[in-house]
């Protein structure tokens, strides 16, 4: 394991991050309490949270935002601008009008699988796999699983055609 990125850049906040070797990362990004793969690229204006686990050779373009319960497995591509999403139910405050805090409600994990690459703008909600070498269109938003080499595009994403 590395001890931070390979490359030099000015206004990146990087707090307890597991880096592979020659990880590139740009200016602008927040890294905080994830893993982040050998060779891997993050791009400007990223926002990956903790417990976010990021595979080797993996595209991540700028203003891209990964929340805790995302795993990146190897070969991923995610394009500008992609969002996750963890709580299908999300709450500022409870029944009592009490603000919520960390553990107040339900993470669910999202999987993407090896090979997948995710468009523009993509919106992935939480509890989904998507499958090895799927291919997500821009500006989709993904409310299901997506099998293995399958292309999806659509508000909500639906099946186009298989690799």
């Amino acid at each position: 394991m590395a001890d931070g990125p390979s490359n030099e850049a000015p206004f990146r906040l990087i707090d307890n991050v597991e880096f592979g070797s020659e990880v590139e990362v740009q200016s602008f990004t927040n890294l905080y309490g994830c893993r982040i793969g050998d060779q891997t690229r993050i791009g400007p204006f990223v926002e990956i949270q903790s417990d976010v686990l990021v595979g080797a050779r993996c595209k991540i373009q700028s203003h891209s935002f990964l929340c805790s319960g995302v795993t990146i497995e190897d070969d991923v591509f995610i394009g500008h601008g992609a969002l996750f999403i963890n709580d299908k139910r999300p709450r500022a405050t409870g029944d009592d009008g009490r603000l919520l805090q960390g553990g107040e409600w339900t993470l669910l994990p999202t999987l993407v699988s090896r090979g997948a690459s995710i468009g523009s703008g993509a919106v992935i909600l939480c509890g989904i796999r998507i499958g090895e070498r799927a291919l997500i269109g821009a500006g989709a938003v993904v409310t299901r699983d997506v099998p293995d080499g399958e292309v999806v595009a659509g508000v909500p994403a639906r099946l186009l055609s298989a690799e």
